[in-house]
C-alpha cells in the first residue's frame, strides 16, 4: 500500500499482496501480539473504500464493545496519520463509517448468541469484503456466514471475494483450518496463512516486549513466540488434536451395546440434546428446541425403538425438568451433583464422568460420526472447556462449573453433557435388557 506517512512492515506488505491477488479469498494474518495485525486490516479497508467508490465492507469482532475499544480506535489513529479523517463520518448509533464517496464500513458483533444461532442479525447484508479482528474469538460458523455475504458489486469493481482474519495462536478452528494445513502443505489453494511476531515490528517499545516476556509460560509461548503448538494449561483435559480425531473415528469399531444419553432443556436452556451410541462411537445426534415434556419423551421412545436401545441403556439428566423425563420413560437418571460411584475421589458424579470420558477421548478410544460442521464446531468448543477446577488444591477432583463455561462460550454446554453421560454406563452394573413399548 503506497503511503508517504505509513511504511508497512515486510510481513504486512506480504499480507496486502494476498489481499490484492486474484486467487486468495481467505487470509489469516497473525500469530502473536504486537505484529501489526489490526493495522493491516484497517489499512486494507481504508484503501478499498477510497479506491472503490460505493463499496461496502464489514469490520467485525466477537463483541461490538471490544471492536469499538480496540480495532476502531486503531482505524481512527491510522486515518489521522494518513490525514484522511475528513473523508468519512462515523455514526455511533448505526455503527457505520460513511465515506463521502459512498463507501461504507459496517461494524458487526459476531458473538455466537444462542438466540441467533444462524446470525440472522446480519439480515440481508451484502458486502464487498470483510475483516474480522481476533477471529479466533468467533466460531467457525460466523466466519463462514460472513464469507457467504461477500458479493456486493464484485463484478462491477473487478474483484474476487476477500476475507481477512487476524488472531493470536489458539487451538480452535483457525488452528485446524489454517495453521495446521499450512504447516503440512495441505492448505486449500484459495487460503493463505501468514505468521507475524512481535520481533517483526521494530516500532514496538522495548517495555512492551519485556511485558510479554514476563507473562506466564503459556501466554509467553503464544503471544511472544507465536507458538501454536504450545498448550500447557494443566487443567485442560482434551486438546485440539484429540477433538479433531474424536470427529473422525475411522479407527474405532461400532461394537457391543447401544446407548442413548439425553440432556433435557430446562430454565436458561433452549434445546434438548439426544445422542445415540454404539459402543464408544456416537452414531446419531440431534436436538429439539425447548418443548413440552411429552414431546421429549415421545422422541426418546422413537429413537429408542429406531436404534433398538435397551431401556437400561438410556440415561437422562434428572435435574429439574429432566426428572419428569426419567419418570415417564422409566430410564436411568443422572444427577449431576450426586456422589461419585464406587467411592472414587471426585466431588460429584458429573466430575467423575467428565474426567473419565475426557481421558477416553484423549486416548482416541471414543468418537462421533458427524458431518454437521456447526455441531462439530460448537461441540468442540465445549470440549475445549472441560478443565479441572482448583488444580493446585488437594482434595476431591472437580471440573469447571457449568455456569463458568456458560459465561465463556455464551451458552450452556449441553452437548458435552450428553457426551460425558456415556461414561455412566461404564460405572454401573448391567441390569438386563428391556424396551420401551
Amino acid at each position: 500500500m503506497e503511503s508517504t506517512q505509513i511504511k508497512l512492515l515486510p510481513k504486512q506488505e506480504g499480507a496486502i499482496f494476498y489481499l490484492k491477488d486474484k486467487t486468495t479469498t481467505e487470509l489469516i494474518y497473525g500469530g502473536a501480539a504486537g505484529g501489526g495485525k489490526s493495522a493491516v486490516g484497517c489499512l486494507w479497508l481504508i484503501e478499498m473504500c477510497q479506491t472503490h467508490k460505493g463499496s461496502r465492507w464489514l469490520m467485525g469482532r466477537s463483541k461490538l464493545s471490544s471492536l469499538k475499544e480496540t480495532t476502531l480506535k486503531t482505524f481512527f489513529e491510522l486515518a489521522s496519520q494518513l490525514g484522511i479523517s475528513n473523508q468519512f463520518k462515523y455514526n455511533a448509533m448505526s455503527n457505520v463509517i460513511h465515506w463521502h464517496n459512498g463507501s461504507e464500513i459496517v461494524l458487526k458483533d459476531l458473538f455466537s448468541y444462542p438466540s441467533d444461532p444462524n446470525y440472522d442479525s446480519l439480515g440481508s447484508l451484502e458486502i464487498t469484503g470483510a475483516f474480522i479482528d481476533e477471529c479466533n474469538q468467533v466460531v467457525y460458523k460466523a466466519w463462514q456466514i460472513v464469507n457467504s455475504r461477500i458479493r456486493f458489486k464484485l463484478h462491477e469493481f473487478g474483484l474476487i471475494p476477500k476475507m481477512l482474519g487476524t488472531c493470536n495462536p489458539s487451538k480452535n478452528w483457525v488452528y485446524k483450518e489454517f495453521y495446521k494445513p499450512n504447516i503440512n502443505n495441505t492448505i486449500k489453494p484459495y487460503r493463505k496463512f501468514m505468521q507475524a511476531l512481535p520481533s517483526d515490528n521494530p516500532h514496538l517499545h522495548p517495555s512492551y516486549l519485556e511485558s510479554l516476556l514476563r507473562l506466564d509460560k503459556n501466554s509467553r509461548e503464544r503471544l511472544y513466540y507465536g507458538n501454536w503448538e504450545y498448550d500447557n494449561d494443566p487443567a485442560t483435559l482434551i486438546d485440539m488434536d484429540a477433538i479433531t480425531d474424536y470427529f473422525n473415528p475411522v479407527h474405532l469399531e461400532k461394537t457391543g451395546r447401544k446407548y442413548m444419553t439425553i440432556d433435557v432443556a430446562r430454565k436458561g436452556k433452549d434445546k434438548t440434546v439426544f445422542r445415540v451410541w454404539h459402543g464408544w462411537v456416537c452414531i446419531h445426534r440431534e436436538s429439539i428446541l425447548k418443548s413440552p415434556l411429552t414431546t421429549v419423551v415421545t422422541r426418546a421412545k422413537e429413537l429408542q425403538s429406531k436404534f433398538s436401545i435397551p431401556l437400561t441403556s438410556v440415561v437422562a439428566d434428572e435435574d429439574g425438568v429432566g426428572g419428569g423425563v426419567v419418570d415417564f420413560l422409566g430410564c436411568e437418571g443422572f444427577v449431576n451433583n450426586s456422589r461419585p460411584l464406587n467411592d472414587e475421589n471426585y466431588d460429584n458424579l458429573k466430575s467423575q464422568c467428565s474426567v473419565k470420558m475426557a481421558n477416553k477421548i484423549q486416548l482416541r478410544e471414543a468418537g462421533e460420526i458427524c458431518t454437521d460442521t456447526d455441531v462439530k464446531d460448537s461441540t468442540g468448543e465445549e470440549m475445549g472447556q472441560v478443565k479441572i477446577k482448583d488444580i493446585d488444591k488437594d482434595g476431591k477432583v472437580g471440573i469447571m462449573p457449568k455456569n463458568i463455561i456458560t459465561q465463556i462460550i455464551g451458552r450452556s454446554p449441553d452437548d458435552w453433557d450428553t457426551i460425558m453421560m456415556r461414561y455412566y454406563f461404564d460405572l454401573v452394573p448391567f441390569k438386563g435388557q428391556y424396551f420401551i413399548s
